[in-house]
């Protein structure tokens, strides 16, 4: 059902558009506000702290098992005997679940260990691969294989001491050669892979995450990561990035500070997107935007009581280019803690988060309700449009999605030690909602395209042609029309893992019969555009989305 806007939303929106008026006109966009806010599930059982949307539409999600008891019960009176919990030895909770998006139901799923601040990514094959956590967790690596159907049973599986190194707050990306590395964590300055060879079975240093920890405060922990078109790993960390070339283990570039120096990783906690590369350019250029986070100092601040703002700034960087430079840009509203989903035209929402303090227990003040759209291939100074406000606070351990229907999945929040619901500024939440981008207004309708073919799931090979029928009822601009693919990510603590997003390159669309169109596409002909595994193919007409059908490259 719909969400009811209340009053204090509106204000906030209003003091928004009377901040962006007195702000200088050359570097804000006007204010319109669009899009739609869903309440899909008012109790999911857990506070969904991590997600990652899987090949048969279902997300993952869980917490953490020492919260103590979630508000979901096992299944089959199965209990969770672990001595090594810190709040609760038995727990017949679940703190996972399978959220099913054709059924807008959830399924209680089995967690072992502690997954607590964990991280992960989904492989070729389409299963969620998930490393790390805290406590009895931190060198476990957990397998969850989708399976589909009404009496689905398919449940975690647990590899203990599969990490050599424990891994807290790391990050992962999926290679080219279908493997996932593991980069960072608490005190762990180094990079380890899954799964491990004989030649791969030892922990690889990287100082650049030792020179990039601030003293009391850390600021790079889930440092960013992506792989760049030549195969090299871009990382940034704190307020900084590298070139790594993880398979000689060597610095390949080094790039400039990002402008101003403010740090822009946990618990400063900004966040980062790799934009959209173009398959249709004969060089092709990678770029990474990195925005929000707060100054130096905060985290410690925060914990006296004090609560700076946070940054209202953006920086944009070609990591393709021979002497790299970043260009900033300002946000119309301050934001730590928040997320950046590419949706499925290229625009990114950035979503959820604060405005005053850090992440971490207790420390974030000011929600910032409205979200903020980002056009990267609009002229600097008008790239950000505000959104409509959502009503539900989601400050630290809020997650986003991007779901094939286009809309995006919303969850999470609970800056707290334990499920807390009463007598604290922003009690623990476990409700999910969707927010819908103003291309699934009724008004597109009739330029929204509908792919008739190919089928969902079909298996395509690197550099294969292949015609894509789809419908649109109204008129076509045929000269607006693209063909896009995304990859699902895996989102925690404002860390979008393995997001990438292509623009396949290809002919003109040409007409097969009424309201009836083709385009024949090209898929990437390089794993380093494009890793193996599942992908969310979209026809975008005029900037407004088809459904997605799921694909896999291999």
């Amino acid at each position: 059902m719909k969400t009811r806007i209340t009053i204090i939303p509106f204000l906030i929106q209003l003091a928004q558009l009377l901040l962006l008026l007195l702000l200088p006109c050359h570097r804000y966009t006007a204010y319109a506000a669009g899009g739609t806010w869903d309440l899909l599930m008012s109790n999911i059982g857990i506070s969904a702290m991590h997600m990652q949307l899987l090949n048969n539409d279902r997300v993952i999600m869980y917490d953490r098992t020492d919260f103590g008891a979630s508000n979901i019960s096992l299944p089959d009176g199965k209990c969770r005997n672990n001595p090594n919990d810190l709040t609760l030895k038995v727990d017949c909770t679940a703190h996972s679940v399978e959220y099913d998006v054709s059924t807008n139901s959830v399924r209680p799923l089995m967690v072992q260990t502690d997954v607590w601040c964990s991280s992960g990514s989904a492989t070729s094959d389409g299963s969620l691969v998930q490393t790390g956590g805290f406590n009895d967790g931190e060198n476990f690596v957990r397998v969850f294989k989708p399976c589909s159907g009404k009496t689905s049973t398919c449940d975690w599986k647990e590899i203990g001491s599969a990490l050599i190194q424990s891994r807290w707050y790391a990050t992962n990306h999926l290679l080219p050669d279908g493997r996932q590395i593991i980069v960072g964590g608490r005190d762990a300055f180094n990079y380890e892979f899954y799964p491990k060879t004989a030649s791969t079975n030892n922990l690889f240093g990287l100082p650049f995450l030792q020179q990039t920890n601030d003293p009391r405060e850390e600021n790079n922990l889930y440092p960013f990561v992506f792989l760049n078109v030549d195969g090299n790993l871009f990382i940034f960390a704190n307020n900084r990035a590298v070139l790594l070339d993880y398979m000689t283990n060597t610095i390949v570039k080094t790039y400039p500070q990002i402008t101003g120096g403010d740090p822009r990783n946990y618990p400063s906690t900004g966040s980062a997107v790799l934009l959209p590369l173009n398959m249709q350019q004969e060089t092709i250029r990678a770029e990474v935007l990195v925005c929000g986070g707060t100054k130096k100092g905060s985290y410690l601040r925060a914990q006296r009581g004090k609560f700076l703002g946070a940054l209202n700034t953006c920086g944009r960087i070609t990591i393709t280019d021979p002497n790299p430079k970043w260009i900033m840009e300002t946000m119309p509203v301050a934001r730590t803690m928040g997320d950046m989903v590419i949706l499925p035209n290229g625009d990114v929402l950035i979503v959820n988060g604060a405005g005053a303090g850090t992440a971490g227990w207790e420390l974030g003040r000011s929600p910032v309700l409205s979200p903020v759209i980002y056009r990267p291939d609009d002229s600097l100074g008008s790239r950000f449009e505000v959104q409509n406000p959502g009503t539900i606070p989601r400050m630290y351990h809020s997650t986003t999605v991007l779901l094939r229907d286009g809309r995006v999945l919303v969850g999470g929040s609970n800056p707290h030690g334990f499920y807390n619901f009463t007598g604290v500024l922003f009690p623990t939440e476990l409700s999910l909602e969707a927010f819908s981008p103003s291309y699934l207004d009724s008004r597109s309708a009739n330029s929204r395209p509908r792919i008739i073919s190919p089928a969902s799931q079909r298996k395509v090979k690197y550099g294969e042609r292949i015609d894509i029928r789809f419908t649109i009822r109204g008129s076509i601009k045929r000269d607006l029309v693209k063909v896009t693919m995304v990859a699902p990510a895996f989102n925690t603590h404002s860390n979008t893992m393995n997001q990438r997003m292509l623009t396949l390159s290809g002919g003109k669309v040409t007409g097969v019969g009424i309201s009836t169109y083709k385009i024949n596409s090209i898929f990437p002909n390089s794993k380093n555009l494009a890793p193996p595994g599942y992908y969310m193919l979209f026809v975008v007409h005029q900037d407004i989305p088809s459904e997605g059908i799921w694909i896999r490259i291999q």
